[in-house]
């Protein structure tokens, strides 16, 4: 019964309802396809990690400070300590992808239910939901994360709570904005005559209708997480286990200037990644929105 699902799509239906469609216009966003491009590269360096380099990246493998090309064995050179920097680059790809995307699915998990409980019961129930989301969002975030890893522990599972922890306020308020756009529609209201729960509607009528935006928002809330995750690890707080972009711009500002080139390489990597995020959320806004389709 929902705006999307009450029929089978016919031939002849709205682009925007049609997955073709939204592979076309997805596709005429040339930003959003050379982040996905670049995208699909760090997915498959991550996945290839454990191939590509064997060993532990955060094993001393040769001397310190050698420079890019300058053997070949270390295309990437080795940071202060002689560690492999290609290595530490491919294994952190896979810490950071996975942060960003579990951090997102948890933050999108909370703001979906917080902002859909909020529009569809109305009442006391959406003014206390409203007034925990906003007290999420006047907590400055850096500061939340950071405190949060210092209490439960310099984890990677804790830094992905605590950045999903602080992802989800602006999620919970669009998710509001779209089921409460829904709520009086025509299909609704045919819904509730047929004897529908109410909360069956919000499941299964309402919320199909409500994700695309959202799916837009999650996309860059997975840059977000890779940038507070950087930050984490850039002062220190980052899990000592793992190979992290952050850690490693952060070890290497000591010696910007006589090797800068252990701060570069994992910031291009990191500015590579969250622009290509930017740009594909910019394509999925562009595919999923209906206002846009003949833009």
């Amino acid at each position: 019964m929902s705006a999307t699902s009450a029929a089978t799509v016919p031939a002849g239906a709205p682009a925007a309802r049609r997955p073709d469609a939204f592979a076309v216009r997805f596709a005429r966003n040339r930003g959003a396809v050379a982040g996905a491009l670049v995208l699909l590269l760090v997915a498959l360096v991550a996945a290839s990690a454990d191939w590509l380099y064997p060993v532990n990246p955060l094993r001393i493998v040769g001397a310190p400070e050698i420079w890019p090309f300058e053997s070949w064995r270390y295309p990437l050179g080795t940071d202060s300590m002689g560690r492999d920097i290609a290595a530490l680059i491919a294994h952190g790809a896979r810490a950071t992808l996975l942060i960003g995307l579990v951090a997102a699915a948890t933050a999108t998990l909370i703001g979906v239910t917080v902002g859909a409980a909020a529009a569809w019961a109305g009442g006391w129930v959406d003014e206390a939901l409203m007034r925990l989301t906003e007290l999420f969002q006047i907590i400055p975030n850096v500061v939340f994360v950071l405190t949060v890893v210092s209490v439960l522990g310099p984890r990677i599972e804790n830094i992905t709570l605590a950045v999903g922890l602080v992802s989800w306020p602006p999620i919970a308020r669009l998710t509001r904005a779209e089921f409460l756009s829904f709520k009086e529609r025509e299909f609704v209201q045919a819904c509730r005559a047929v004897g529908m729960s109410p909360w069956r509607i919000a499941a299964a009528e309402v919320l199909p209708n409500a994700l695309p935006p959202v799916i837009v928002m999650s996309s860059l809330v997975v840059a977000g997480a890779i940038l507070y995750e950087s930050v984490v690890s850039f002062l220190g707080l980052g899990d000592p286990n793992i190979a992290s972009w952050g850690r490693l711009v952060g070890e290497g500002r000591s010696l910007i200037r006589s090797s800068w080139y252990i701060c570069a390489v994992p910031g291009v990597a990191i500015m590579l990644t969250v622009l290509s995020l930017n740009l594909v959320g910019d394509g999925l806004n562009d595919a999923l929105n209906p206002k846009l389709q003949k833009r």
